[in-house]
């Protein structure tokens, strides 16, 4: 069975990204977008530096969270904090998905808001980002944030997206109420290729290594 990736989203602190220098984490996420964990593109470039002392394995890719960004926002982040993926977690278009690639020299995940009845955020039509994505990310949809509520969707939602990604060759993302006592069932389930976790590996809204660890191990099977 193929080894699923985690990311872990939501960092801040450098004492926390120090503290996970030894597991064996595939991607780190960082949050521009409007939430409580969100931190700036200088904050964001004194951690960037931490990814390459890491020790638990390859070094994480750094994934900058966005949500219906500006091309002028993007640039100012990545002008400071040069990251290598971008995902997009609002309403944005292929078109807008492909300018960002092109222009910036990222990879782009975009991510889709799971609402309450099974649908889709804003609807959109997947063939359209066909060719224009390099992962896609399902979360459960937050009418204030758009996504990252820590709460789980149907994931039943997850089969018609499972089979575009695999069609695609792009890996699929599962996140939304994640944590280290139901990531083993949504893996076993749904075969995603990662995982995404942020408040489910948090104690009082701040990151708990010993949750961190604990997930981190139930992925992958240490």
């Amino acid at each position: 069975m193929k080894e699923t990736a985690v990311k872990i989203c939501g960092l801040q602190s450098v004492e926390v990204l120090k503290s996970m220098i030894n597991l064996p984490v595939d991607y780190v996420g960082f949050v521009f977008a409007r939430s409580k964990r969100q931190i700036s593109s200088e904050r964001a470039a004194e951690l960037l530096p931490l990814l390459r002392a890491w020790s638990g394995g390859a070094a994480p890719r750094s994934v900058g969270v966005f949500l219906n960004p500006s091309m002028d926002e993007l640039e100012d982040v990545l002008r400071a904090a040069p990251l290598d993926v971008v995902q997009l977690h609002g309403t944005e278009d292929p078109a807008f998905c492909r300018d960002v690639k092109a222009r910036f020299g990222v990879q782009v995940m975009k991510a889709f808001s799971i609402k309450e009845d099974g649908s889709v955020h804003g609807r959109p039509d997947l063939t359209a980002y066909a060719g224009v994505l390099d992962g896609v990310l399902l979360d459960t949809y937050d009418p204030k944030y758009g996504g990252g509520s820590g709460h789980s969707f149907n994931w039943r939602a997850v089969n018609p997206y499972r089979d575009w990604t695999m069609t695609q060759g792009i890996p699929l993302f599962v996140a939304g109420g994640l944590h280290p006592g139901n990531v083993e069932l949504l893996i076993e389930t749904l075969q995603p290729d990662g995982v995404d976790v942020s408040s489910g590996v948090e104690t009082g809204g701040v990151k708990d290594l010993a949750k961190i660890t604990q997930f981190v191990e139930r992925v992958k099977g240490r």
